[in-house]
């Protein structure tokens, strides 16, 4: 998926919403990485899609404070089941601030938790490691910049999540079941 292909991803061809990504002054991101950018935005603000998942390896990793998901099943259900816990995801604020790679930015969102109706900002610096092929390898979510948790029981609870979420969440396994996902999210 090199960013010279003739069939490398667009914004249009992933369907990424988050097409103006803000860079800190003198960062400068090739096209290839302004659509990695969005669509991880995208994730973020719990727009899933197939298309989406699409740009990332299938060994690849998704890393905050709370998981620890390694392979598709379990980074993909990580992602859709944003949406299944909160009812609304705003993107306050993003910059990216690394161009290399990783590629960092500075995340704000505010989440809505659909249950209790509580919302809370989290501040994040996200790193998005791209593989020499230009997929994603790996998404850390660091809360507040902070080192992501370490330790034996830390370990054990991030990989006790991600074991568990996709037992719990639906992933779409066709484009079809994706879209009638995605106008469900659209209604609620």
């Amino acid at each position: 998926m090199s960013s010279t292909s003739s069939n490398a991803p667009t914004f249009e061809s992933i369907g990424v919403k988050n097409t103006n990504i803000i860079s800190a002054p003198g960062i400068n991101l090739t096209q290839h990485q302004k659509v990695l950018v969005g669509s991880v935005l995208d994730l973020f603000e719990g727009k899933p899609t197939l298309k989406h998942l699409s740009l990332w390896n299938r060994n690849a990793t998704f890393a905050d404070p709370l998981t620890d998901a390694v392979g598709y099943d379990r980074f993909a259900a990580q992602w859709y089941g944003l949406p299944a816990v909160f009812g609304r995801i705003q993107l306050v604020s993003h910059k990216v601030v690394d161009a290399g790679n990783p590629i960092e930015m500075e995340l704000q969102n505010r989440y809505t938790a659909k249950v209790v109706g509580k919302t809370q900002e989290v501040s994040s610096r996200v790193r998005i490691h791209v593989g020499g092929d230009g997929m994603i390898e790996k998404v850390e979510d660091r809360w507040n910049g902070k080192d992501l948790p370490e330790g034996f029981v830390g370990e054990a609870l991030r990989k006790l999540n991600a074991v568990t979420v996709p037992t719990m969440v639906r992933v779409p396994k066709t484009d079809e079941e994706d879209r009638k996902m995605q106008e469900e999210r659209e209604k609620a």
